[in-house]
């Protein structure tokens, strides 16, 4: 059996509000995520819990019975976590989730200039693609979101539930390895199709050089030759020469001074997008309320890189 203590919170919750939606707010978590949990705690109980039919909702006798050992249950754990606890919630770390390329190469300089601002303060980064990473802020599972917007991006999240900052701007840019006399061995102006460094359909980055591809008719011929979701697979083909690619300006930099890598085009195929740091304003985890605190009485010049 595999049972989560934060469903017998929920239960409990739900039990005194009656309320999924009540229910949600007070646990934190969007409606959708709190349902999931109570179905998940009913799977793993065998025995439906709860009377979905009425309004408000009500617990059937098998919940009414299982309450009692959930407040239970719950009431011995947080006396147990608060002895043990103390004041230490300051200090606990928070919980990124970050788009792979923003992870590996835009993070480290930013948070070391964040902390400048705002203190010392701990973190747990993990790398995942953009969908996975609003999943799991959605979910409540992590603290703040590190990801690319765009504003034609099907996946949207409400501002007011998902609060963010902006803190960046990225163009990415056409690349590709030098000729003999520096030029791009791959280019717009050759003849015959482009090898394409391609990211794959479900990728964020993905979406936005088809959105300019696909607004450009005729003026090229790409034919795709690897397929990535992530910018550093794009980047590291890139240097072997195998084809062309878009990719963020802050990922090849040094590639470009060092002339490993050059433009394939001018600006005019440049695709901007904004970086911004998500969190979710139904949770109130005191490291984060106090890091948003702080941000907010930053400069914006300061936020962003």
């Amino acid at each position: 059996m595999n049972l989560e203590t934060k469903w017998l919170e929920d239960f409990v919750a739900l039990s005194n509000t009656r309320s999924f939606s009540a229910s949600a707010r007070q646990r934190h978590v969007t409606q959708p995520a709190f349902s999931r949990r109570i179905r998940s705690l009913e799977q793993v109980v065998g025995a439906t819990l709860v009377d979905r039919s009425t309004t408000p909702v009500s617990l059937t006798p098998e919940g009414q019975l299982f309450l009692v050992t959930a407040r239970n249950i719950v009431e011995q754990l947080n006396d147990s976590l608060a002895h043990l606890r103390g004041l230490a919630m300051d200090n606990e770390a928070l919980d990124i989730v970050a788009a792979h390329s923003l992870a590996l190469a835009f993070y480290p300089p930013w948070i070391s200039r964040l902390q400048k601002g705002v203190g010392e303060l701990p973190t747990r980064l993990v790398a995942m693609n953009v969908g996975d990473a609003i999943h799991v802020l959605r979910e409540g599972n992590c603290d703040l979101m590190l990801a690319y917007h765009d504003p034609y991006a099907t996946m949207q999240l409400d501002a007011e539930i998902f609060p963010s900052f902006s803190i960046g701007q990225v163009k990415m840019v056409p690349i590709s390895v030098p000729d003999g006399s520096g030029g791009p061995k791959f280019s717009f102006e050759g003849e015959g199709p482009i090898p394409f460094l391609s990211y794959t359909q479900g990728a964020f980055l993905g979406r936005s050089v088809r959105m300019l591809l696909k607004n450009e008719p005729g003026r090229m011929r790409l034919k795709t030759v690897y397929e990535t979701a992530m910018a550093e697979g794009l980047k590291g083909m890139a240097l072997q020469g195998v084809g062309l690619a878009w990719i963020p300006d802050f990922c090849i930099r040094d590639e470009l001074a060092t002339g490993k890598l050059v433009r394939a085009a001018d600006e005019s195929w440049d695709i901007p997008l904004e970086i911004r740091l998500y969190r979710c304003s139904l949770v109130h985890k005191p490291g984060v309320e106090k890091l948003w605190r702080r941000m907010m009485k930053l400069p914006s010049d300061f936020l962003r890189a």
